[in-house]
């Protein structure tokens, strides 16, 4: 899988602020996800004052939710812990992750915000536009905006807004558990977004993909790969 060069990451605070500003404006807000074969989900381990990190990314096939590939990356952080910028934190070393894929996957779930973000770029925003896929943003928590209380029921959710504009949804993805945060990445809009989320979730409050990337982050994945046959 190949990234686009948008930009370098040698950046300080200033010039990172500029560039959330700017990129925020090449975010796509529409898109269905039609015909996804390949669902990835991403995600990293780094402690908050931790130089170094690892990143997973883990392909599963669609709708079955099998992983077929998995790829995991060590290495050091070179952005400090700024809330707010933590993709120039975090995204590198994810990106060489996804870069180390053999399969391409049609959309990628990143834990973490989208468009649901002060600058309207948050990690899954960032990593969209460099790899040029439908990216969707599932936090478990949430950083700006105010909504109100999501319904009981799976499926349910309540509107994210923030100064007037729609950024996400609270979506109920399991009964007597927290919400999550879905908003827009990229290349994709909201109500579908809710639908890949809700398709993924199979009895745990987050979607496979995230899940699974979460574990493999950690080193708590030992599930087995299915190659697919092309490529046996």
């Amino acid at each position: 899988m190949k990234a686009a060069y948008l930009h370098h990451w040698r950046v300080d605070r200033a010039e990172a602020l500029e560039l959330q500003q700017k990129l925020a404006e090449k975010v796509r807000r529409t898109g269905e996800a039609d015909s996804v074969r390949y669902i990835a989900g991403v995600d990293i381990s780094a402690g908050r004052f931790q130089e170094m990190a690892t990143a997973a990314v883990v392909v599963m096939s669609y709708p079955e939710l099998k992983p077929v590939e998995i790829r995991v990356v060590k290495g050091r952080l070179n952005f400090p812990y700024i809330p707010g910028l933590l993709s120039f934190r975090e995204a590198p070393l994810i990106l060489a992750a996804c870069e180390r894929l053999e399969v391409v996957p049609d959309l990628i779930m990143v834990d973490g915000q989208g468009i649901a973000h002060p600058r309207r770029l948050g990690l899954a925003s960032h990593l969209g536009l460099f790899l040029n896929v439908p990216t969707i943003g599932c936090a478990k928590s949430r950083l700006c905006g105010g909504h109100e209380i999501a319904g009981i029921e799976p499926g349910s959710y309540a509107e994210l807004v923030d100064g007037g504009e729609v950024i996400g949804a609270v979506l109920r993805t399991r009964h007597g558990v927290k919400p999550l945060y879905v908003s827009i990445g990229h290349r994709i809009d909201l109500r579908h977004a809710i639908r890949m989320v809700m398709d993924c979730c199979r009895g745990y409050r987050l979607p496979e993909p995230t899940r699974l990337a979460h574990l493999a982050a950690g080193g708590h994945l030992s599930i087995p790969v299915e190659p697919e046959p092309a490529l046996r």
